[in-house]
């Protein structure tokens, strides 16, 4: 049945790390032009070939790049379900490249980072031919340095880090492969694609020069592909994206913008934590907790303190096969903070869990992370893998005195 460009396709609501979830509206005729636009210049992908987005068809990046894109494309997609370790081993994803033949990979640097736990040295990688794997894309979460260069040294291809949200459908900010790969900075996803135009914008809603940290923003109108309004809920359309910069829409995604016109995103606007009157990004520790040799991931917190307001706590998982105490890789990291950033940031708390609270899209709740560190109300958001985590991280911070 013929529909207008402008009538609605899905609605598919966003995975609520941060309340109730929103209603995200996708319309049809510019959805459909940003992903054809995307699947050949972006993604660097052909009509014929097999493209795999290893994500979960409820989540935005199924529906765009399992359902439609590669499909509106004339490519192969697949549909895989299972995680990236344990069915039945650390090799799943390679096995999958092989049997089909997938050229790119789209994944999150969640699974990615669980692969680098259990086989740290990619040994199950020489058991497969990856011989037609051309590129591995990496978004849902910051895809940290040390994790993307591990992917670099095993796979030999190129490691694209890109940057959207639920609410735009597509990528904001990438490495375009099929128009002519740009130079790599490791920690950023590159450029604005076609249709963005970014800005980093102070708490006043003044623009900020280079290398200046701040609330990620686009300006107005938004390209094909992006939501027009949230379902039945206009205004908590224009509150939640329009209201704050006029203008702009609102990422809650903070970060900056360096000389080249790379962005730099360190995480969610809640992220950036006030520590003694010094604004300092979360993003920016969990990249020097990750580079330690014994990490396999980590997330870095704010505490509510007396004294300066709030003071960073880092949660770390460690890689299979470490035989070292807790104790001294917590000490290790303490310094290496301190080092690597300063004593400004007042890193003082390490702590080794033996896994992270995660929605099944891949994102960590440090939201709600914090909430039971300060002893507030929380409740378990509907996203998540498994609840049971929250309990393990409450009983680790009370044998630390935290959790209120």
């Amino acid at each position: 049945m013929p529909v207008a460009a402008t009538d609605p396709l899905y609605v598919l609501y966003t995975s609520g790390t941060t309340g109730i979830p929103k209603g995200v509206v996708r319309d049809n005729g510019g959805h459909m032009v940003a992903l054809k636009w995307s699947m050949g210049h972006f993604f660097g992908v052909k009509p014929g070939e097999v493209f795999w987005a290893a994500s979960d068809v409820g989540w935005v990046v199924g529906h765009s790049y399992i359902v439609y894109g590669p499909l509106l494309h004339g490519c192969t997609a697949i549909l895989y379900e299972g995680k990236p370790v344990g069915t039945p081993d650390a090799g799943a994803y390679w096995r999958v490249i092989s049997d089909h033949g997938v050229v790119t990979l789209f994944t999150a640097p969640t699974a990615f980072r669980a692969i680098k736990k259990e086989d740290p040295k990619a040994e199950l990688l020489k058991k497969y031919d990856l011989s037609s794997f051309r590129a591995l894309f990496l978004a849902g979460e910051r895809a940290d340095p040390d994790t993307v260069k591990w992917a670099e040294d095993i796979l030999r291809v190129p490691v694209i880090d890109h940057w959207w949200q639920t609410e735009t459908g597509w990528p904001v900010a990438g490495n375009p492969l099929g128009l002519g790969a740009l130079p790599v900075k490791h920690g950023s996803p590159t450029v604005p694609m076609p249709g963005y135009s970014l800005d980093v914008l102070d708490e006043a809603g003044k623009s900020v020069g280079p290398n200046t940290m701040g609330a990620i923003v686009i300006k107005l109108p938004l390209p094909p592909g992006a939501l027009p309004t949230l379902w039945q809920a206009d205004e908590r359309f224009r509150e939640s994206y329009l209201s704050v910069y006029p203008g702009y829409y609102n990422t809650s995604d903070a970060g900056y913008l360096d000389e080249d016109g790379y962005i730099w995103v360190m995480g969610r606007t809640d992220d950036i934590i006030n520590v003694a009157g010094h604004r300092l990004s979360t993003g920016g520790m969990e990249e020097v907790l990750a580079s330690h040799p014994a990490v396999a991931e980590c997330a870095v917190i704010g505490v509510k303190d007396a004294l300066k307001g709030e003071v960073p706590c880092g949660f770390v998982v460690l890689k299979s096969g470490t035989n070292r105490l807790p104790e001294e890789i917590e000490a290790e990291l303490v310094a290496l903070v301190r080092e690597k950033i300063g004593p400004v940031a007042a890193f003082k708390l390490a702590i080794t869990v033996a896994r992270l609270p995660k929605t099944r899209s891949g994102k960590i709740l440090r939201g709600t992370m914090k909430k039971i560190a300060d002893g507030d109300p929380w409740s378990t958001p509907a996203t998540i893998d498994d609840p049971m985590i929250l309990t393990e991280i409450g009983d680790v911070l009370r044998a630390r005195g935290l959790a209120g």
